[in-house]
């Protein structure tokens, strides 16, 4: 009937707010080969390596974000650059962070990245920058032995929201001290605290059940109280932890002055009010306690309301264990009755590389100011103080389209243009020189 408990950590933290930063990329090097009685040797710079990545996957043996919550400034390794003699950068090492099965991430503004669910799923969550080129890499047959280099890229900065929604089949609801935590001990080997006070529970438990030789995973969270919707009490926070359980098991304490059936129609308003999909999970109904005397007529309340809502019944004491393998029964067919009816949804993480923006030019000041991430990216990664790297820089930027785009707007021969930092003055042709 019992299998192992789940590792829940010593702090348990299901929120965390961290930063993380790709390694930047390494510069490529301007380097010519010198050679006796070869005095003009070819270009030999090598390129930089990419910056690395840092990336977030599952691990079972981790049960919370405190780690990342005590650490939350994480950082990929820097790239090396390039040498002479064709000599290439290394790449930055990966940094990866180890989450709990179920975190979901989103960014800044609360858009979803990732749910990562199933030990093994990983996602990049901050990319490391591209590797500049070396001079033997920018050869062209219009350009031969070019005296510049490329820069590496600057690694992606991001923050992340992370929260952590526990997976498991059977979720116990109930309010405070309506024997939950007994419940949990009785169907499996989690020992969780159990007292004879409210809120004696204030993290989640996690057990593995098992009935007919299946085995199931059953979730303790903190009892919910009327208003935990809306924030009050320990309910709200961990009310997520729900969501993701297939199976509901509503405990009631039939020891207690209110009506059973008043108490599960406010459990499921509870569960209703922060998620409406809650009302379509299958459920089960424990009347727990019955080995307090005068509880029958409340038990057989209990089993009406149960009745009416659709939901198995089961009178029990986890005190002294009646009805247990009832109990354990009747969660195992609501699980299997569940995962039959659930739709297989792959996990698989695909990253849409987004559309590149058309360039955009706009009035300021008395100039204009060019708006493309394209164009920014090549000031950025080019010396422009060298001439052959501004007149590389120049062409690179007739062929993004700026100068189209700039002609189009109605700039004239001599106006001031922006781009990022850099400030030029408008010469058709790529003939413009830096300020």
């Amino acid at each position: 009937m019992v299998a192992t408990m789940l590792p829940m950590e010593g702090i348990f933290v299901d929120e965390a707010r961290i930063y993380v930063a790709g390694g930047d990329g390494g510069n490529g090097c301007s380097s010519f080969l010198r050679e006796k009685f070869r005095p003009k040797g070819r270009p030999d710079g090598g390129n930089g390596g990419n910056g690395g990545n840092v990336l977030m996957r599952v691990d079972a043996n981790v049960a919370t974000l405190s780690d990342l919550a005590r650490n939350p400034h994480q950082r990929a390794e820097r790239a090396r650059n390039g040498q002479g003699r064709d000599k290439h950068g290394g790449a930055g090492a990966n940094r990866v962070l180890l989450v709990p099965n179920g975190t979901v991430v989103r960014d800044e503004s609360g858009e979803l990245i990732a749910d990562l669910v199933g030990v093994g799923t990983e996602i990049v969550v901050a990319r490391g920058g591209r590797a500049g080129r070396g001079n033997a890499a920018l050869v062209t047959p219009k350009r031969r032995a070019p005296g510049f280099a490329e820069r590496g890229g600057a690694g992606e900065v991001r923050s992340l929201l992370l929260e952590l929604k526990v997976l498991a089949d059977v979720g116990l609801v109930g309010f405070p001290n309506a024997g939950k935590s007994s419940l949990i001990s009785r169907l499996s080997a989690a020992r969780p605290k159990v007292a004879a006070y409210p809120f004696t529970t204030l993290t989640p438990n996690l057990g593995v059940a098992e009935a007919a030789g299946a085995r199931f995973v059953v979730a303790d969270v903190p009892g919910l109280i009327e208003g935990a919707s809306t924030g009050k009490g320990l309910g709200l926070a961990f009310l997520r932890h729900l969501e993701r359980c297939r199976v509901l098991c509503f405990v009631l304490d039939v020891s207690a002055p209110e009506d059973p059936a008043e108490a599960l129609a406010a459990l499921r308003a509870e569960l209703n009010a922060h998620a409406p999909e809650f009302d379509e999970r299958p459920g089960v109904v424990v009347a727990n306690k019955i080995d307090v005397d005068g509880t029958t007529e409340a038990v057989a309340a209990a089993e009406r309301a149960a009745t009416t809502d659709g939901f198995g019944f089961v009178a029990a004491s986890a005190l002294r264990g009646d009805g247990t393998e009832d109990c354990l029964r009747l969660l195992g067919d609501a699980v299997a009755r569940a995962n039959e009816q659930s739709t297989i949804v792959s996990h698989r993480l695909i990253k849409i590389r987004p559309e590149e923006q058309a360039v955009v030019v706009e009035r300021e000041d008395e100039g204009w100011r060019v708006r493309s991430e394209r164009a920014a990216r090549v000031l950025e990664r080019f010396d422009i103080t060298n001439p052959e790297a501004l007149a590389y820089v120049q062409e690179r930027l007739i062929s993004i389209g700026v100068e189209e785009a700039l002609a189009r707007a109605g700039a004239r021969i001599g106006d001031e243009v922006r781009i990022g930092d850099y400030v030029f003055d408008f010469t058709p042709e790529g003939q413009a020189g830096a300020k």
